[in-house]
């Protein structure tokens, strides 16, 4: 493959939208939503603008390379610092070990014991402000939702074109499944390429000892480590939602580990403008979302304010009191379509007078539309790890393995699963600026991820009516349902402490950093449970725009993602999801994203 050049060389400027030009559609956001969106509306002959507030940084080796996530979610030329809350008790917020605050210098501080002069921010929560959105700085990991998940939709809406079936559809007609090139189950001419992680798996590895012995911890023993993890979470299975056990991780990668999905196609489609007339205006922060209104009618999006230059958006690390910009307007014959992600998208739809009545009119903002469910019921799975030391250097242990389990409460009750295991010589503790700490070539960790948990009580505020601004994020974790999934959660950690625990004798025993932190060996479970509520993290937000019901007050989206009480205007992102759609929301995002150019083109023909 030859090497893809900055997008700036290619037929897109930050001057392409000039005002008052008209286009069919404007695309707000060019993540795994509204990206792929674009790109497919002008190959089906559509002219499109996508409006992208961040610059293209898919030439860059800390972003284009999926190996390096990590760099990604740490590199300034892309990443937007959110702070965030996890619940409304500051005492338990300032408990978080990885708390930040911002010293005097401008620098960051992280921890529980902050000098006096540093100033509070919060839990950090990066999102990338660049072409590709947070595709493009994520570690890939490409899980369908369970059937259940995309048939709730289907439940609450009446729509049976989102029953599981339908929209397995879709996962097919945009994946490259590289990983099983035989299934004809799958995808194979796709913009999404999908590959497995490799595993070292060679004789007498590491990697191969550590997949044995968590096979040996869920019945497995008897199943070579190196069939397991080419195990397809994605079949097409009817009973896969309950089966557990060892599997291949997948991710947007090709075989080279480049990340392929939004930017890649963005990139591909604008090769050809001829044939696809598609216009990027980087650089470009919408500020609000234009209406008119006649006759009584209700009001209908007629396109977009936005603004012109760099690091305009505060949540941006270069971005200063210095920084300005240059209001234009552009406008759209037939629809806009916000796809911001979960935090601006709510945000941009306020700013635009489309919310809370009681919001709009505290921020003095002309109301549009009176839309309670805007910025509510925001969801996010909880996360956290068990991580320790082993009792030498591991050697020939590259890549993790995916691990699916139910909490003994789904298996009683017969319930899909409902824990998503991570594992290798890794460390990844959740985010703050710098993460993650290394312990050096002895760590092992299994991260844990509980799905669908109860409390589903998350909100996206405005900060004020300057669109520059971050809103307000809180996400109210454990609201709802505390007990049960802090339970759940345990039970995910107490799998990891036996799987480990069974390691090799020159491996085994391990120093474990936490939860029960070494050398203790007894913590409680109420002691377990106690850290892992004070030190949840999360990084995939959903649902705060939710499709739903026409019964539904809270519903801003219909199931044709139609924003509820105006016209021409959708929101296409996982904002609009009801629920986290399984463990890792970005390959429903993009199925998300083929839906919604179904529905579009249908409306057109």
């Amino acid at each position: 493959m030859r090497p893809l050049p900055f997008l700036a060389a290619l037929v897109i400027s930050s001057t392409a939208a000039a005002t008052n030009t008209t286009y069919e559609y404007i695309v707000v956001g060019s993540g795994p939503g509204g990206g792929p969106l674009a790109a497919n509306l002008a190959r089906a002959g559509h002219s499109v603008l996508l409006l992208e507030a961040g610059d293209d940084q898919g030439a860059n080796p800390n972003i284009s390379q999926i190996l390096n996530f990590n760099k990604a979610g740490n590199d300034p030329k892309t990443r937007w610092d959110f702070f965030v809350k996890h619940s409304d008790e500051p005492e338990r917020e300032r408990k978080f070990e990885h708390y930040v605050y911002r010293q005097r210098d401008g620098s960051f501080y992280v921890g529980t014991t902050p000098p006096d002069s540093a100033a509070e921010l919060g839990i950090y929560y990066p999102r990338a402000g660049t072409l590709g959105g947070c595709a493009m700085h994520n570690a890939g990991v490409s899980a369908n939702a369970a059937d259940r998940d995309w048939d709730y939709i289907a439940e609450i809406t009446g729509d049976a074109s989102w029953k599981a079936e339908e929209m397995r559809k879709h996962l097919v007609s945009l994946e490259n499944a590289a990983y099983a090139p035989n299934d004809r189950t799958h995808g194979h001419a796709g913009y999404l390429t999908l590959t497995q992680a490799r595993v070292s798996m060679g004789n007498g590895s590491d990697g191969a000892a550590m997949v044995r012995v968590a096979a040996e911890t869920v019945g497995q023993g008897n199943v070579a480590p190196e069939v397991l993890v080419k195990r397809d979470m994605n079949a097409n299975d009817a009973a896969r939602d309950m089966r557990t056990g060892v599997f291949g991780q997948i991710r947007h990668a090709d075989a080279e580990g480049r990340r392929v999905g939004t930017n890649t196609f963005i990139r591909a489609t604008l090769d050809d403008p001829r044939r696809f007339p598609l216009t990027v205006s980087l650089n470009s922060l919408v500020t609000k979302v234009l209406f008119e209104q006649t006759n009584g009618a209700a009001p209908k999006a007629i396109g977009v304010e936005y603004m012109e230059g760099q690091s305009l958006y505060r949540a941006d690390p270069r971005s200063s009191s210095n920084t300005t910009g240059t209001l234009k307007r552009v406008t759209a014959s037939r629809e806009v379509i916000v796809a911001g992600g979960v935090f601006n998208t709510p945000q941009i739809l306020m700013l635009s007078g489309v919310g809370p009545a009681a919001e709009l009119q505290r921020w003095e903002i002309p109301m549009v539309v009176d839309l309670p469910g805007v910025g509510t019921r925001m969801a996010d799975n909880y996360e956290t790890s068990l991580i320790g030391l082993a009792q030498r250097d591991f050697v020939n242990v590259s890549g993790t393995h995916a691990v699916m389990l139910k909490s003994a409460a789904a298996a009683a009750a017969n319930r899909t699963r409902d824990l998503y295991l991570f594992c290798g010589s890794f460390s990844f503790e959740g985010y703050w600026p710098g993460f993650p700490a290394e312990y050096g070539k002895s760590q092992y960790e299994c991260a844990v991820v509980h799905m669908n948990p109860h409390s589903q009580a998350g909100t996206v505020t405005l900060r004020s009516a300057d669109p520059r601004d971050m809103p307000k994020i809180n996400f109210r974790f454990y609201e709802d349902g505390e007990d049960e999934d802090l339970t759940a959660i345990l039970d995910g950690v107490k799998w990891a402490r036996s799987t480990l625990a069974q390691a090799p004798k020159d491996i085994a025993p391990f120093k474990e950093l936490h939860p029960c932190k070494s050398p203790r060996t007894n913590c409680t479970d109420a002691e377990q449970k106690e850290w892992i509520k004070l030190n949840t993290y999360s990084h995939h937000a959903t649902s705060s725009c939710q499709i739903g019901g026409d019964g539904d007050r809270l519903a801003v989206l219909d199931s044709k993602f139609r924003v509820r009480g105006v016209k021409n205007l959708r929101v296409v992102d996982a904002s609009a999801f009801p629920k986290v759609p399984g463990a890792f929301p970005v390959l429903p995002t993009f199925m998300l994203s083929q839906k919604a150019l179904a529905d579009i083109l249908a409306d057109v023909h």
